[in-house]
């Protein structure tokens, strides 16, 4: 599968509807609801890679900037998944999981995406009431249909999710903070009472020490993430392309 994504254009919204609906053969109205977030937005997906050039080249033919992802590639390319990281004078030290390290200088650092992202089912237990027919107090009503209450234990699978930020420096793969796994003993003197008043810590410092990377939180919001991806995609499993097409279109040289 390729997707065609659309992106940075910068015609009036009824010029590039107009041209949307031209290119792809659609009705206005759709071609509005694409564009409604403003950008980047997935538009189309072809199993046959020469169909996405075609209409990527036709788009492009009318001024509309598009790129073509394929999700098959882009899984393929592993982010650095960050245990541990400490802010050095020059540069930003990062530790995975498995002890990998990797040190950013701050002036390569290109793009900051922060999301919801981190998501994975926990089965908790529930209380649940319920109203069944009783026999006894049927009875003692002379036959009218009676009902009590009964309480059970029912389990149910819940998705946990939690933020998290993909740090983009001089193309190589995206270095992943989540929240919800990050170790901030690295902070030192600078450490927090609570996990989330760290993460912002550690958002904040960032931006600081990076000042020329561009800074993106559009992710945050659920709705953003499915205007983004379109009816097609599902917003929880392919978030991965998200992140992709976002940064992509952000990106001068990605």
């Amino acid at each position: 599968m390729y997707l065609v994504a659309a992106h940075s254009w910068q015609k009036d919204e009824d010029e590039v509807a107009q041209a949307l609906a031209n290119s792809m053969d659609i009705l206005i109205f759709e071609a509005r609801q694409k564009i409604s977030n403003g950008g980047p937005t997935v538009l189309r997906s072809y199993a046959d890679r020469s169909q996405a050039d075609e209409l990527a080249t036709r788009l492009a033919q009318v001024g509309i900037p598009v790129l073509i992802v394929d999700p098959a590639a882009t899984r393929r390319r592993q982010p650095f998944q960050v245990s541990r990281f400490r802010f050095e004078a020059q540069f930003l030290q990062l530790e995975s999981a498995s002890g990998e390290q990797r040190d950013l200088d701050y002036n390569t650092i290109d793009l900051l995406l922060a999301a919801i992202g981190s998501s994975e089912l926990k089965e908790t237990t529930v209380t649940v009431t319920e109203r069944r027919f009783s026999l006894g107090k049927t009875l003692l009503a002379g036959g009218l249909p009676m009902s009590k209450k009964v309480k059970r234990d029912k389990s149910q699978l819940v998705s946990s999710r939690d933020e998290t930020v993909w740090l983009y420096a001089g193309g190589a793969a995206p270095a992943v903070f989540n929240r919800a796994t990050l170790n901030f003993d690295g902070l030192a003197d600078a450490l927090l009472l609570t996990r989330n008043l760290n993460f912002t810590h550690l958002k904040n410092e960032l931006r600081r020490l990076a000042p020329q990377a561009v800074y993106d939180d559009r992710l945050l919001r659920r709705a953003s993430v499915v205007r983004l991806l379109g009816s097609t995609l599902d917003p929880e499993r392919d978030l991965d392309l998200a992140f992709e097409i976002v940064s992509h279109s952000l990106l001068p040289n990605p």
